[in-house]
């Protein structure tokens, strides 16, 4: 377990008086981070803060492999999760801006195997009952996570049979997933419930069949290159392994406050990749996934090269579920990423719609996403605001990371 050690601060591309923000005030957020640390719950972690467009807080904390001794540096690599998400996203509706599909359109006119689905009516995993779903799965289902598909975790039947078909094993593509999913049910209805699961997995997929380019090497052209994020991608190369983190899990009851749960030399991460998952499947670095940030904050735009439209991005952003609905009027109550009440989702993000019924400080309006090793970012479009928080803890919800970051940086706003 790291020990005690000083914050690294690294240094700003402007003050934060020169965005409307408080120096001091942001010392708070140091602290926060650095306590974590301290108490022992965390190794290390990266947080930084940009506003109009300018990094005013860049802080580097603990260690990124304590087995090994080494501190957390300024080019860690982090296994980010579910923040491919929004990437992928991303990646599908600039395929939309250049008229390739609709929203509305079945997903199986683009996948035929998800064409004849069925919904699971009732039984048990080895016998089971199926019916016509009440309409087709639409492109726009797969963005919301409202498709009927949902993940592997759980005690559900569907989630039983995807373990059983080993729907993302590591030696298989998207393709091949696809293949096995065509011959297992729905969980609901399309566009009937919010589940977190395998969803992006299939845009992921979408971006291969529209482009007609592996996902990785779509992303690459598309987003990485443009953007300036060398190292973002599926695999951790090897003459880049003495970067990447290890991570860690939660200890339990009487064990130390988090455990080795991957430790770099072994890792998944560092051998060759055949699975692109668009839900989960990438790495990288602060540097690059705020690169990320500062395009979203920018409207799509980062130094000239314009990644997605402004007005396409306004409408990612916006809440798609029915009747403005938040996720706690149809989501299910699983693991996600976020909390329910007062929040929406759009295509590929969360999305903030009443911060006194989420009881959380933010704006109307603001979006985000996090990762399964509690990595996370927001970006409210009212402030021109983002942060971005790194770190590799498993699983997310150990501690209200999410919530305390917020509470600090939004605290530091003195304009």
């Amino acid at each position: 377990m790291s020990g005690a050690t000083r914050p690294r601060i690294e240094k700003a591309e402007t003050g934060p008086q020169e965005v409307g923000m408080s120096g001091s005030k942001l010392k708070n957020l140091t602290n926060l981070v650095q306590s974590y640390v301290d108490d022992g719950k965390v190794p290390g972690a990266v947080c930084m803060v940009a506003r109009d467009g300018k990094v005013v807080h860049h802080t580097i904390h603990g260690n990124m492999d304590d087995e090994a001794g080494k501190p957390m540096a300024v080019d860690t690599i982090f296994r980010i999760y579910s923040m491919t998400k929004p990437i992928a996203s991303i990646a599908l509706m600039m395929l939309y801006e250049e008229g390739s599909f609709q929203l509305d359109e079945p997903a199986g006119n683009l996948i035929p195997e998800l064409t004849d689905l069925k919904v699971f009516d009732g039984g048990t995993v080895d016998d089971y009952q199926v019916r016509d779903p009440t309409r087709a799965m639409t492109i726009r289902d797969l963005l919301m996570h409202c498709s009927g598909l949902i993940g592997s975790g759980g005690e559900t039947p569907v989630g039983e049979l995807y373990r059983r078909a080993e729907l993302r094993a590591g030696d298989g593509t998207l393709a091949s997933m696809v293949e096995r999913l065509g011959e297992l049910p729905l969980y609901c209805d399309p566009g009937s419930e919010w589940n977190y699961g395998i969803s992006t997995d299939l845009v992921g997929y979408l971006c291969e069949v529209i482009s007609g380019q592996p996902f990785d090497q779509y992303l690459q052209e598309r987003i990485f290159d443009p953007l300036d994020m060398p190292d973002t991608g599926f695999q951790v190369p090897e003459h880049h392994v003495d970067r990447f983190a290890a991570c860690y899990r939660r200890g339990g009851e009487d064990e130390a406050s988090y455990v080795l749960s991957d430790p770099p030399a072994d890792s998944i991460y560092i051998k060759p990749r055949t699975y692109f998952s668009g839900a989960g499947g990438l790495v990288s670095t602060a540097h690059d996934y705020l690169n990320f940030c500062k395009m979203l904050c920018n409207g799509g735009e980062l130094q000239g090269e314009r990644i997605i439209g402004s007005r396409t991005l306004e409408y990612m952003s916006a809440n798609h579920l029915p009747d403005n609905c938040d996720l706690a009027a149809m989501g299910q109550p699983r693991f996600t990423e976020t909390t329910m009440e007062g929040i929406g989702f759009g295509l590929g993000f969360a999305v903030l719609l009443d911060p006194t019924v989420a009881q959380v400080i933010g704006t109307s309006g603001e979006y985000y996403w996090g990762g399964a090793a509690s990595t996370a970012f927001f970006i409210s479009p009212e402030e021109d605001l983002a942060l971005l928080f790194l770190t590799q803890l498993l699983p997310s919800g150990c501690y209200p990371f999410r919530r305390q970051l917020r509470a600090a940086v939004y605290g530091a706003i003195a304009d």
